[in-house]
């Protein structure tokens, strides 16, 4: 009876510890399976505002996502992230896409700047959560208030209270109400930028968000590629990203914080919804909390 029972509770032991180690693997294949699929899709969002998904397998699995958005439709509007400078150096708050859609009662938006401190060590031990204070890189400004300042490093996207919209190479000019920054200028006046492409940061296939315009500065895009995700997306070069947006016509185009900040959230009728595969620590479909957010309002297309 002894034996018996020494058996019935390795067997329970054995079952419970197997159900452990298969738990973590259910519920990461289950965060694979809400990824967007790999089929290509156009549709109006919002009045003004076009959403396309584009899934290639050359030269590489990639999954990229394309904004339009017609800056002079009525109803549509601009905003930026608000800030606050401390005197410890740190201006924002954190908080993923999807927070700051829902705070602010926005239809789109898309992560921004570069910032710090950062640091990605487990799933569980990561900086900034939502809500710590984080120092934006480059110029910032949300409703005319410029509360990140301009630094050489740091290229600059620049809206006015019109909606006309262009890229700094350092600061905005006077009158800018909605502003943020990225790296590299990809593409000024039709032309591609080949300063520091080649660095291997740059080269290697890798999650991308950048933002582009036309000739005349009123219709602005978003393009996002979704990465580090074998046989989903493994993302793109710079200059491959490049391509793209010359493939796209743009006039000038400005590199934004990528890797595992690349998020795209839409309002929909049912909720936040992220329109792309983001991958936090390692998880997909997990947002990473970021410093600033490029948002937008729109009025509702109609069905």
């Amino acid at each position: 009876m002894n034996h018996q029972y020494q058996m019935y509770v390795k067997r329970f032991l054995v079952v419970i510890g197997a159900g452990l180690l298969t738990m973590p693997l259910l519920f990461y294949g289950r965060l694979h399976f809400q990824r967007p699929p790999r089929t290509d899709q156009e549709k109006t969002l919002f009045q003004g505002i076009v959403y396309r998904r584009i899934a290639e397998s050359s030269p590489r699995p990639i999954v990229m996502h394309i904004i339009t958005i017609d800056l002079t439709v009525p109803g549509v509007g601009v905003f930026v992230t608000p800030g606050m400078p401390t005197p410890d150096n740190r201006e924002t708050n954190a908080q993923t896409t999807s927070e700051f859609v829902d705070e602010f009662d926005l239809q789109l938006a898309v992560n921004a700047n570069f910032f710090y401190p950062f640091e990605e060590k487990t799933p569980w031990n990561y900086y900034p959560h939502s809500g710590d204070r984080t120092n934006v890189l480059g110029q910032s400004i949300s409703n005319g208030f410029v509360y990140s300042p301009v630094d050489p490093d740091w290229s600059v996207l620049c809206f006015a209270d019109n909606n006309q919209v262009r890229i700094s190479e350092e600061a905005c000019p006077p009158g800018t109400v909605q502003a943020i920054a990225g790296s590299d200028i990809l593409i000024e006046r039709g032309d591609r930028l080949d300063a520091d492409l080649d660095s291997y940061n740059n080269r290697i296939p890798y999650p991308r968000v950048a933002t582009a315009i036309n000739r005349e500065g009123n219709q602005l895009y978003l393009v996002v590629v979704d990465g580090k995700q074998p046989l989903y997306s493994e993302g793109v070069t710079t200059t491959e990203l490049t391509e793209i947006l010359l493939e796209m016509g743009a006039y000038s185009a400005l590199n934004l914080d990528g890797g595992g900040s690349t998020t795209l959230v839409a309002a929909t009728p049912s909720g936040t919804t992220v329109l792309n595969a983001p991958i936090h620590t390692k998880v997909p479909m997990r947002q990473r909390p970021v410093a600033n957010n490029l948002g937008f309002y729109a009025i509702n297309h109609p069905n």
